[in-house]
């Protein structure tokens, strides 16, 4: 899966994390179990690995440090269109409220008409 950077040769402890630090050195921090607090970093090999952008470093089955090749891409996400203020829907009885107004409204209306013809 990766290639080897640089041949180091770490023996690991159980109950440790092994990483490569951001001087491209080995560093180890104790882990965190069953309520007890996990530790710092400590160094335990200096390499100086000069690090690439693009790859992840890490110590591999040998111990020695080894970089592979960072996963990147894959489908894009769609944009979210905004969407519209959708209308408020009115309740019964303020539907009922501009219903009758409506027709008062329109029987006002009738009535004026009539009045002009005669």
């Amino acid at each position: 899966m990766g290639e080897k950077v640089a041949r180091v040769g770490v023996k690991r402890q159980e109950g440790y994390l092994y990483f490569i630090d951001k001087q491209g050195d080995v560093s180890r921090a104790k882990m965190a179990r069953g309520g007890k607090k996990g530790g710092g970093p400590a160094k335990v090999a200096r390499v100086g690995v000069k690090k690439a952008r693009g790859y992840l470093y890490y110590l591999d089955k040998q111990g020695d440090v080894s970089r592979a090749k960072m996963a990147r891409g894959g489908k894009k996400k769609k944009k979210k269109k905004k969407k519209k203020a959708a209308k408020k829907k009115t309740t019964r009885k303020k539907r009922r409220k501009t219903m009758v107004k409506r027709k008062k409204a329109k029987k006002k209306k009738k009535a004026k008409k009539k009045k002009k013809k005669r």
